[in-house]
């Protein structure tokens, strides 16, 4: 991603805005997420062909954001398919003729867009989402352009100064110079870790349909901004950013009701690669309540890590990683991810974009090392052919048996603030079919070459989707932290839905 988002327009951009709601302001809306995986129409695909699709989009987002700039633009990103996101669904345009677009949520982007006609994909072919089952729609009619003197378009180019960008809008001096010019905003280009696209900025209603209960309303805003891309590089999907920029959904919706961005939340639902395990939607909440204290035998408390100040990618959920637990023992963290410096290096991101947690080439080997250890001793062969298969490692054959499984050491992440996320083995180690054989992963991966890794900069390690499964996951804006709690998630789309 490469749009810089200065926290000072996001002030700008509010006062801009006229948001409503049908009814009363909720203090918390649950919204329905439903995984890539749900809606796929190729059953012949794999889980081990999901695992390899899934290792190559992870290792592609985070090593993007590792490299420098200008070797970041020489790449040519390639499709990748299937993925392992997650889409909310939201209505554009007016509410008599609304038009139904499926966006990935994001944590790890800041830009809510979506493909409008006449829409061009290259490098899309292959993927399971395209070409997709409704061609996209011309711009909403209810929506217009934003101008080039608006802070949107400000934010959105970067920072740049509304006079330098009604310039390149062609306004004439006397227009600039009188802050009168109405030109539309120039187009952008926006770069994901594998994937990007060009597009023009629009305002316009929309709407988020939440839960099933028979007193929830829509939210309906009035002047959401938004893109319109028209061309993209193996992106042929919208995306709802949920980072911390002005233009992310969250951001947006303070307008409405400071609390829906102040905290939000996701519980993904364990899907193991397996379609029958997503018959329920995973809950997004926004304006997530603290929840009371546990009682005994109740669902656990959240554990909270701080949240850390990024200067150059302030859009980012970064936090220190401090260890990891590995059965009995523990695998240090190194500094870069612990903190991050003052010129934006260093942290781990938690991102719902994706799909497997990525480690520093030195941990990763240490934890790998360490896993492989405890494995041999405990009998496990290593299965090399599943390895070159996926493109994870160490793998082992496994017959998913209650020996087996109780064999597997455990895997927990030890997050500054004294927060310990114990995963379960199906978040870190699962069993599939190989070769004809039945065999299992460590679900981690390394970041990046030991070797010449260490001169880019960037995030240190990514906290990846896969690995939140079965959590509920809280980010908390107000208090500058997340937080993390074991849930059973479609139980919890249950009770939060029907509310």
């Amino acid at each position: 991603m490469q749009a810089f988002m200065a926290p000072l327009f996001l002030l700008l951009l509010l006062c801009d805005q006229l948001l409503v709601i049908d009814g009363a302001r909720p203090d918390s809306v649950v919204f329905p997420l439903s995984h890539s995986l749900s809606r796929s129409q190729n059953s012949n695909f794999s889980t081990l062909q999901h695992l390899k699709s899934s290792a190559l989009h992870s290792a592609a987002r985070h090593r993007s954001r590792r490299h420098a700039p200008e070797r970041r633009r020489q790449q040519v990103s390639l499709p990748l398919s299937p993925g392992s996101d997650y889409t909310l669904s939201v209505s554009v345009g007016a509410p008599s003729a609304p038009i139904i677009v499926s966006l990935y949520m994001d944590t790890g982007s800041d830009l809510v867009w979506f493909p409008c006609s006449p829409f061009e994909c290259m490098l899309c072919e292959g993927k399971p989402s395209y070409p997709p089952l409704h061609p996209p729609l011309p711009p909403p009619p209810a929506s217009r352009q934003v101008t080039c003197g608006s802070a949107a378009c400000s934010a959105v180019h970067s920072g740049l100064p509304a006079s330098d960008l009604c310039a390149i809008a062609a306004c004439t001096l006397d227009d600039i110079e009188t802050d009168s010019c109405s030109a539309p905003c120039p187009r952008f280009y926006y770069a994901y870790g594998d994937g990007s696209l060009v597009a023009r900025l629009r305002r316009g209603p929309l709407s988020l349909h939440g839960s099933s209960a028979p007193s929830a309303a829509p939210l309906r805003l009035q002047n959401f901004t938004f893109a319109c891309a028209h061309s993209a590089l193996a992106e042929p999907v919208g995306v709802a950013g949920f980072g911390r920029g002005p233009l992310s959904l969250p951001a947006q919706l303070a307008a409405l009701s400071p609390s829906l961005a102040a905290r939000f939340s996701y519980c993904l639902v364990s899907h193991s690669f397996q379609q029958d395990r997503l018959l329920r939607p995973s809950p997004l909440i926004l304006g997530r309540t603290e929840p009371k204290p546990s009682e005994p035998d109740q669902d656990p408390p959240f554990v909270y890590t701080p949240l850390l100040h990024n200067p150059k990618h302030p859009y980012f959920y970064s936090v220190g990683l401090e260890s990891l637990s590995i059965g009995p023992s523990r695998v240090r963290a190194p500094p870069e991810l612990r903190d991050v410096d003052r010129r934006g290096n260093g942290g781990m991101v938690v991102d719902s974009g994706t799909t497997f947690t990525m480690l520093p080439a030195e941990t990763y080997t240490s934890l790998a090392n360490e896993f492989n250890r405890q494995m041999s001793r405990a009998g496990f062969e290593r299965a090399a052919e599943a390895e070159e298969r996926t493109g994870l490692r160490p793998c082992y054959f496994f017959e998913d048996r209650v020996a087996d499984r109780r064999s597997v050491p455990g895997l927990a992440l030890h997050f500054a603030g004294n927060a310990s996320v114990a995963l379960p083995r199906r978040n870190y180690f699962m069993g599939f079919e190989s070769g004809g054989r039945r065999v299992g992963c460590l679900m981690v991966m390394s970041g990046g070459e030991a070797s010449g890794e260490e001169e880019y900069g960037g995030p240190a390690g990514t906290l990846g989707n896969f690995q939140q499964q079965g959590f509920e996951v809280v980010y908390d804006l107000e208090g500058k932290r997340v937080g993390f709690a074991r849930r059973r998630c479609a139980a919890l789309w249950e009770e939060m839905s029907r509310a």
